[in-house]
């Protein structure tokens, strides 16, 4: 088995990535509560094929706070700096949530440099919401930060809106530790970003292979949203993975690798 290192981007903000295997880079894009660890029970697997890395967003994990706002162009800047650092020219994107929002940005802005993207829990993005869902998303995330509490204090309630109704106490509790380890400010910046992202206009323009994912009990994005996207995206796969909540990679990591990996594959 090849052994997970972590590995320290330079520039600023510094972006730290924990990587393991060889071939063809495969980056991975955590969700808005999440860090790189989320991807621990992937990365084994899909380094048996791939370099397999997973990024701590700007802001997150172990990847270095920021000035300024969360912008598009720091994104873009970011993954442009990872693929530099391992040396390759072009990379697959597999990004969860957040994450599935942030690959066809960077797609559009550097389609050269995409092989391939995997959007799990997609979404066309959250100013597609309606005002209600604004406010409920906001009121349960940003509202009591601004208030005074700390990410550790909304991590259990926001965790259990996430998490599928089969999943494992063992899941619940990785997810409500990784919300618990969330950077404050750079999580409300991440939020104020993530909060005007509409993506609609993107999707019909991507060039590359594209795999949409869903999980057949997410309440946040659930399977519809995912085949929206799918319906957007021209030749774009669709998957439905049967008894996964939000966070599909952790919650049926077996399943998730196999479609992934056989997705990925098939596209080489």
């Amino acid at each position: 088995m090849n052994i997970i290192k972590t590995h320290a981007v330079p520039g600023k903000p510094r972006l730290s990535v924990d990587a393991a295997g060889a071939g063809e880079l495969v980056i991975f894009l955590h969700g808005i509560g999440g860090n790189k660890s989320n991807w621990h029970d992937n990365l084994p697997e899909f380094s048996r094929h791939f370099l397999a890395a997973a990024l701590d967003i700007r802001g997150y994990g172990e990847s270095d706070d920021y000035e300024g706002p969360l912008t598009d162009q720091g994104l873009i800047d970011d993954i442009d700096r990872v693929i530099d650092f391992f040396g390759a020219s072009k990379t697959h994107l597999i990004g969860l949530s957040m994450g599935s929002e942030i690959a066809p940005i960077y797609a559009h802005a550097r389609p050269d440099r995409v092989l391939s993207l995997t959007l799990c829990a997609a979404m066309t993005g959250s100013s597609a919401m309606t005002n209600k869902e604004k406010q409920d998303f906001l009121g349960s995330r940003k509202l009591p930060l601004m208030n005074g509490k700390e990410p550790k204090d909304i991590a259990a309630p926001v965790a259990r809106s996430l998490i599928g109704k089969k999943a494992t106490a063992d899941m619940l509790a990785r997810l409500v530790d990784s919300m618990s380890r969330l950077h404050k400010q750079s999580y409300i910046k991440a939020i104020e970003w993530d909060i005007q992202v509409d993506n609609r206009g993107i999707f019909p323009a991507i060039g590359v292979p594209a795999h949409i994912m869903a999980g057949s009990d997410d309440l946040l994005t659930p399977p519809e949203m995912g085949r929206q996207v799918s319906a957007l995206v021209p030749g774009s796969t669709f998957s439905l993975v049967k008894d996964a909540g939000h966070l599909i990679n952790i919650e049926k990591p077996f399943e998730f690798n196999d479609l992934a990996i056989s997705f990925l594959k098939r596209k080489r």
